[in-house]
């Protein structure tokens, strides 16, 4: 199913059918439901302070006692603690992170059949993944995620969490797509939106090339915080239309500004440091988003709507097994999937970015 509840200091929604259903009067949840597996999401800053924060603490007493907890630690580490009863499961993700730049999503996923839980941490701005796979967890009843995304008095969560997300299936880590469906891609017959195309279709690059699709993936994720859709507008950016991209979407901004600030050809640039309430802003819509991508053997530059965009980039994702089976690429041919090298483009700095979009307003 995927997205069951949202929430954020100002309540929030839960719905066990998922929360794309159209019949809001329906029951919910029943006694005794419980979710075997599932995912949850948390989206914070790490404090500047060097302060403990928690990140979000729900315990309840009946039919039996539980908790979940997971807190910030000034040593510099996320810590999990999960409980049924007196049987505690606890995991805990070291990392080095400082200051107020420092916007993580910590998710905690489950799989009680499986015998199997993982504590992640992912830094943004960085793109590095820390996790710990931790001991068999236990399942967690519906009732209390649905208290623990709707209700806020009902649990603890630091003011600088922006939202928290819960699904019932574990969802992927890694590299992520970034346009939304209708998003016109170039291919030799036209333009194609990106939501049709398919595994051995072909595709125009920026450079001319006609390159053959690998694979494509699509990811639904919460339309909040670091994951809510920006509006790139028309003409800006070279685009023939407005489009709807992910804020970690990266673009190829090239020309001779971009030669004379930072010697080189083109950068690449995440929609997220382009807004300015001109030519992109932030869109407003459902509370889910479902973004795809294309898999290009080379790593090559997409033009949506004319405005050139980075493929999916995946590195040397297929030499590590574990981290491919945690990704939207799980399941696929690891032997057939391609290596990507370090993109020959710089990816700006947002004060880069910002200060470029400034200079190409003038």
């Amino acid at each position: 199913m995927g997205w069951i509840g949202l929430g954020d200091h100002d309540g929030g929604r839960f719905d066990a059918r998922g929360l794309s259903c159209a019949e809001p009067n329906t029951p919910q949840v029943a006694t005794g439901d419980v979710a075997a597996r599932g995912t949850l999401l948390i989206e914070t800053y790490i404090s500047p302070e060097g302060r403990p924060q928690t990140l979000l603490e729900f315990e309840r007493t009946h039919p039996w006692s539980g908790q979940v907890s997971i807190q910030v630690v000034p040593s510099g580490g996320i810590v999990l603690v999960e409980a049924l009863g007196d049987d505690v499961r606890h995991a805990a993700v070291m990392h080095d992170l400082d200051g107020r730049s420092d916007q993580l999503r910590v998710s905690y996923s489950w799989d009680a059949p499986g015998r199997w839980g993982r504590l992640a941490l992912e830094h943004l701005s960085q793109g590095r993944i820390y996790n710990r796979v931790m001991p068999p967890p236990h399942p967690i009843q519906m009732d209390d995620l649905r208290m623990i995304t709707r209700y806020p008095t009902r649990r603890t969560m630091d003011a600088d969490v922006a939202f928290m997300a819960v699904s019932d299936q574990v969802e992927p880590l890694g590299p992520m797509p970034g346009l939304t469906s209708h998003v016109p891609v170039a291919t030799p017959h036209g333009d194609v939106p990106v939501g049709r195309l398919k595994r051995g279709d072909t595709v125009l690059t920026s450079a001319g090339e006609i390159v053959p699709i690998l694979h494509t993936v699509r990811q639904t994720l919460p339309a909040r915080g670091s994951l809510r859709p920006v509006r790139l507008r028309a003409p800006y950016f070279g685009l023939k239309r407005d489009i709807l991209v992910a804020p970690h979407q990266r673009l190829v901004i090239g020309g001779s500004q971009v030669e004379y600030m930072f010697g080189t050809e083109a950068a690449l640039v995440p929609s997220r440091h382009l807004v300015n309430g001109t030519s992109a802003f932030y869109a407003d819509g459902p509370d889910l988003v479902t973004y795809h991508h294309l898999l290009l053997p080379g790593h090559q530059v997409l033009l949506a709507a004319g405005c050139p965009v980075e493929s999916l980039y995946i590195g040397r994702l297929r030499r590590d097994p574990t981290a491919l089976r945690a990704s939207v690429l799980a399941g696929f041919d690891r032997a057939r999937l391609p290596e990507h090298p370090r993109p020959i483009w710089p990816v700006l700095k947002p004060f880069e970015a910002v200060t470029l979009a400034m200079v190409r307003a003038a």
